[in-house]
């Protein structure tokens, strides 16, 4: 099986293509610079590089979010509209698991997060089950930073925190958390995107049509657009 995997989702963007277990290509930035403008000449790219034909591909996979509004929208409509056009099957992970990858091999729990601003974060709690597979435990879910640590608190392994938004709260986590907290290294913040195509081979396919991106919360223009019709 021969996969495109796609992450716009956030500031880092990540294109990979992978052929059954290999990962043939993977492009990954993480710099304040337009996705709309980026992502396809960086698609093109990879899969000249990696020989790789349109046709060839049987699957289209994308980080589906939450993250950035404008970026997960980016990335889930170029997947569709690849998916369709090209007629391959489409695949849609959290952004959230992708990321989470970076601590698979860790012994303990994997948190992952994104900054939702107003002290809010987008996460999840990851780590291995009984039978020894890396999935998410806690669902992923927008929750305010005060609220989840306590959560956390509860927990009686080290947890591990990734992601690049991690030094706007790390010195809180910190104080709450103690010893009970560990730190990603800076290669461990970026997702990789043949992370992604990786778990995008053995997910189910979606409907290309009906599939739709994971906010997790409304964007904010919304909220005020929903309080000014009274709803």
């Amino acid at each position: 099986m021969k996969v495109l995997a796609i992450d716009t989702s956030n500031l880092v963007m990540g294109i990979s293509v992978l052929d059954e277990g290999k990962v043939l290509g993977e492009y990954i930035t993480n710099l304040k610079k337009n996705h709309s403008i980026r992502v396809m000449p960086a698609i093109e790219e990879v899969l000249k590089e990696t020989g790789v034909k349109p046709a060839d591909l049987d699957r289209i996979v994308v980080a589906k979010g939450p993250g950035s509004y404008t970026g997960v929208r980016i990335g889930v409509t170029i997947a569709k509209t690849l998916a369709w056009t090209l007629k391959k099957e489409l695949v849609g992970i959290s952004s959230l698991e992708v990321l989470a990858q970076s601590g698979k091999y860790f012994e303990g729990y994997t948190v992952p997060l994104f900054d939702a601003r107003r002290t809010q974060l987008f996460t999840g709690l990851y780590g291995s089950n009984d039978s020894g597979e890396f999935q998410n435990l806690w669902e992923d879910q927008i929750i305010l930073l005060k609220d989840w640590l306590e959560k956390l608190q509860t927990l009686d392994k080290k947890i591990l925190f990734v992601g690049n938004d991690l030094p706007l709260h790390q010195e809180t986590i910190q104080n709450v958390l103690g010893d009970q907290a560990v730190f990603g290294q800076v290669s461990d913040h970026n997702p990789r995107p043949s992370e992604l195509g990786r778990i995008g081979m053995t997910s189910e396919p979606v409907d290309i049509h009906s599939f739709t991106p994971s906010y997790l919360q409304l964007a904010e223009a919304e909220v005020n657009w929903l309080k000014s019709q009274g709803k």
